[in-house]
């Protein structure tokens, strides 16, 4: 809990006295476990998640059956919020990448909540507002940039996210994230720890000299953190 006596969810940060007491009732605690799926493309969420700990993975799958993450969720989000405002099915995939916790409800306590309360609704649409940029920007990394920027902006996010310097992950499933093949992974993440910028050794990529790797990242990176500030932070 915050000092607030909340989950440490930034949205449920943001929320007034008076809609967190709609919602609190009906919040249950739920272990978030590595593949654990929160949410499948073209089904009804039953649930709707607020992350504490750990980041989820949005990822679609393209038209030769590939899989690639279009934004990394975590505390600053919300899983499953779009679809049950709509009363519609998920657009993609959302699944556990690093265990953690999250706080969920009913689908259709949320929905009745959004109903009663228009700021709590408001702030909800800001964040698909949020999310929607995050996977534009995510997409535009990935058709544009060259895969060293992206593997950096991909580790920073990965960094908020995860309270530390070292991310669980092999390089198979990091290449498929962003949508490289693995040995180009492997390429720059031996690179980058010649620079001395990481360290990897068995599935762990420690993040050894941030400001280092943020001057390799893309503009993508701060984008994304300043549209969810924007929105969800700094809106009144």
């Amino acid at each position: 809990m915050t000092a607030s006596g909340r989950p440490p969810n930034q949205l449920l940060g943001t929320l007034d006295a008076a809609d967190f007491k709609l919602l609190e009732p009906h919040l249950v605690a739920v272990e978030l476990v590595r593949e654990m799926s929160l949410g499948v493309d073209g089904v009804p969420p039953k649930q709707v998640y607020f992350p504490l700990r750990g980041a989820v993975s949005i990822t679609v799958k393209l038209a030769g059956g590939q899989t690639i993450e279009v934004a990394m969720l975590g505390r600053d989000s919300v899983i499953g919020s779009g679809a049950a405002l709509a009363g519609w099915t998920a657009l993609a995939d959302a699944v556990v990448l690093f265990r953690g916790t999250a706080v969920s409800l009913d689908h259709t306590a949320f929905r009745d909540i959004a109903d009663r309360s228009p700021e709590f609704r408001r702030l909800m649409v800001r964040h698909e507002q949020a999310l929607l940029a995050h996977v534009q920007q995510s997409l535009l990394c990935n058709t544009l940039h060259p895969v060293e920027a992206r593997l950096a902006r991909w580790l920073l996010r990965a960094r908020d996210l995860c309270d530390g310097t070292t991310v669980p992950l092999t390089q198979e499933l990091l290449a498929q994230m962003i949508g490289v093949r693995r040995n180009a992974i492997s390429l720059v993440a031996h690179s980058l720890q010649r620079a001395g910028i990481i360290r990897y050794s068995r599935g762990q990529i420690e993040i050894t000299d941030f400001h280092a790797l943020e001057a390799t990242c893309c503009a993508c990176y701060g984008a994304v953190k300043n549209v969810y500030a924007r929105l969800l932070v700094s809106a009144p």
